[in-house]
């Protein structure tokens, strides 16, 4: 089935379910876990978890459950995390920089090979992860260089576009936008953007109609 079939939703939940599959594997225990187990620690309802994964294959054993190591397997190939992606930020800040050191990044296939900031003080630092900061006029050239697929910008929203159209000519594939503007789009390349205060308005909503 063709990426564009299946609902972002799904693919939103499969990475739930490979987060909650990859907690059980580190617990130990028996290798299987039944669909009623597996929506609870996910926050849905078992039917919900056989549609998503319906739209792959089947999977699991009828009155038995799923295999937790092997539909951990399958799920990770379904999402690409079944080979490490290269990632290169630009906007070294206190954003940019947590997210370096995040180790759930290396944990989950993600790798940060080169990070830029147009900041003259911040070019030449070396970052914990051993990773040195490069000047954004660079962008280009070093990314070819280490091979950045994705592109992660955590910019002020001024300088996101510039920043984007840069990447666009590496070009690499996707591109992660934490800066609060919506990008215009280059055919071939996937953005998603992570807008934290769109996240607390809706919070804020739900709040005021409790």
């Amino acid at each position: 089935m063709k990426a564009s079939k299946i609902p972002a939703a799904t693919i939103t939940r499969l990475s739930i379910y490979s987060r909650a599959l990859e907690n059980l594997l580190t617990q130990g225990g028996a290798p299987v876990v039944s669909s009623k187990r597996l929506a609870e620690l996910c926050g849905v309802n078992p039917a919900q978890i056989r549609k998503d994964l319906a739209y792959f294959g089947q999977f699991g054993v009828r009155g038995v459950g799923y295999y937790i190591k092997e539909l951990l397997f399958d799920i990770r190939k379904i999402l690409g995390l079944n080979k490490d992606w290269n990632l290169a930020i630009v906007g070294m800040g206190n954003l940019g920089c947590a997210l370096v050191a995040h180790q759930n990044f290396a944990k989950q296939g993600y790798r940060f090979v080169c990070a830029f900031d147009a900041d003259p003080n911040k070019i030449g630092h070396k970052l914990a992860t051993g990773l040195e900061i490069s000047p954004v006029q660079d962008l280009i050239e070093v990314c070819r260089e280490t091979k950045a697929e994705i592109g992660v910008i955590c910019t002020p929203p001024e300088r996101a576009q510039e920043i984007a159209n840069r990447f666009y000519q590496v070009p690499v594939s996707g591109i992660l936008n934490f800066a609060p503007v919506q990008l215009q789009t280059c055919e071939g390349c996937k953005i998603e953007n992570v807008d934290f205060t769109v996240k607390l308005d809706n919070l804020a909503y739900y709040l005021s109609m409790s």
